[in-house]
């Protein structure tokens, strides 16, 4: 079988020239052969050369006139930009493991070594490039199959291709939420065999594959395969703490786990930004810690945001996730995801909207998005009601925003305006004249201006010094 059609790019016929002047058989194999079977763009080319495969990406990089090429000698590989690709050459090799690590012992091999040390059948696949041959498919495990199939699959014995590189089962899961397809069962079976080998991966390497997973278009099919191989159990305990009903005189809460994957899986048809996502993932990561049991209320879990909001540090430094702004907007939508689920009320103030705008920021129409796939019932008709709710709220939003300027609000006066016109001391009388005029604000007593906030500081702060001389407070 020829395919032709995949390996049309000018790329390759540079690589065909180069095999024929060289003598070495060269391959192009893995993801972009599955991709250009299954139609999906793939920048990535991975070039398996039975040979120097570093000598052949000089005499690439020289032919095509890259001006980014790169060698790394202790890999035996080379990396060369060319146009919007990127290009890896390597030489075929074959691999062996020892039990406690996950570094193989590395030597020269063919084309057939270097097909059987494949993570996966359908990344298996080459296409030859060489003159004899050129464009024919060279499938030794069945990969064309199981794509058409839908079905992941290594090449080898699965408890072998897992205990050599445990790395592999947490690929398994993602290709499979990636690509809509099913784990072959005895693939299935061997990763949950294998789950605890995944303790010699380092974490970086294994949460590069779960954003990977999160970003899938049902990013829940990947998490219940996580949950029920154990693999999640051995780097992300938090979570699978929510998995589960406790009943007592009748009285049962919802699954928190499942419930989770349902609130990720709305906000996937609503975003693609990858830390809104995550704020899904952990909106109720405190409610294990916080259940508690009321017999007249049934189950309750007061104040699961804000312990949540506490916990995203600890999960994001453990996980190797960011220690940035993008850990920071994970803890503000894990802190606020109850907040406009409070303003549903018709009779909700001004004050409150106010409040909300303030707190969220330019992050509120992400805040909103996430309460609004936090809507999880069956009932289609409460469905419908809460979904009025929240366009009333953001109704409500709207006009507010828009009357009184509070995004990303800056205080019309600060300590130093209060210190400097009053002549006094850094004090907690200057906190208190501070906090008056914001709460003023609020509360739409003055407006948001600086004029209108001047006037009650000027009243409000000789008012507060006056009482303090005369109960003898001032400092």
């Amino acid at each position: 079988m020829k395919l032709l059609q995949a390996i049309a790019h000018p790329v390759f016929e540079h690589l065909r020239i180069l095999a024929a002047s060289s003598g070495l058989p060269v391959y192009v194999i893995g993801g972009f052969v599955r991709d250009a079977i299954l139609g999906r763009e793939c920048k990535d080319i991975d070039i398996v050369v039975v040979g120097q495969g570093t000598d052949l990406a000089a005499a690439f990089a020289e032919r095509v006139g890259a001006k980014n090429f790169t060698v790394y000698e202790s890999f035996r590989t080379a990396m060369v930009n060319f146009e919007d690709l990127e290009v890896e050459f390597v030489g075929a090799r074959r691999e062996s493991y020892r039990r406690d690590s996950r570094k193989p012992i590395v030597e020269e091999g063919t084309l057939q070594d270097d097909q059987v040390r494949r993570d996966f059948t359908i990344n298996a696949l080459s296409i030859s490039l060489n003159e004899a041959d050129f464009g024919s498919v060279i499938d030794p495990f069945g990969g064309l199959d199981d794509l058409k199939e839908g079905i992941i699959r290594t090449p080898t014995d699965p408890n072998i291709t897992f205990s050599d590189d445990p790395l592999r089962m947490m690929r398994a899961i993602r290709f499979a939420s990636q690509l809509n397809f099913q784990i072959h069962p005895e693939t299935y079976q061997a990763i949950t065999a294998n789950s605890s080998r995944l303790s010699i991966i380092s974490q970086e390497r294994i949460t590069t594959e779960l954003n990977k997973i999160i970003l899938s278009e049902k990013p829940s099919r990947g998490f219940k395969m996580l949950f029920s191989t154990g693999l999640l159990h051995e780097f992300f305990p938090e979570m699978v703490k929510l998995y589960g009903v406790d009943v007592i005189d009748g009285k049962g809460h919802k699954d928190n786990f499942f419930h989770t994957l349902q609130v990720l899986d709305n906000l996937c048809e609503m975003s693609d930004d990858l830390w809104l996502r995550w704020s899904a993932i952990l909106h109720d990561i405190a409610k294990p810690p916080t259940k508690r049991f009321d017999p007249q209320h049934g189950w309750t879990f007061h104040g699961h945001e804000e312990r949540g909001a506490r916990m995203v540090p600890g999960i994001f430094q453990r996980l190797k996730l960011p220690q940035d702004q993008k850990m920071k907007f994970v803890e503000k939508m894990v802190r606020l995801h109850l907040r406009p689920i409070a303003l549903v009320d018709e009779t909700v103030t001004d004050s409150a909207i106010r409040r909300l705008i303030m707190d969220a920021g330019d992050d509120l129409e992400k805040l909103l998005q996430l309460c609004r796939a936090d809507i999880t019932t069956r009932d289609k008709n409460k469905v419908k009601k809460y979904l009025r709710n929240f366009d009333y709220v953001e109704q409500r939003v709207v006009e507010v925003e828009e009357r009184d300027q509070l995004r990303n609000w800056q205080p019309p006066v600060t300590g130093e305006m209060i210190m400097a016109h009053f002549n006094i001391r850094p004090s907690r009388l200057v906190g208190d004249i501070k906090n008056a005029v914001r709460e003023a604000i609020l509360e739409g007593e003055i407006p948001n201006e600086k004029e209108a906030a001047f006037a009650l500081m000027d009243k409000l702060g000789r008012e507060l010094i006056e009482n303090s001389k005369n109960d003898g407070t001032q400092k």
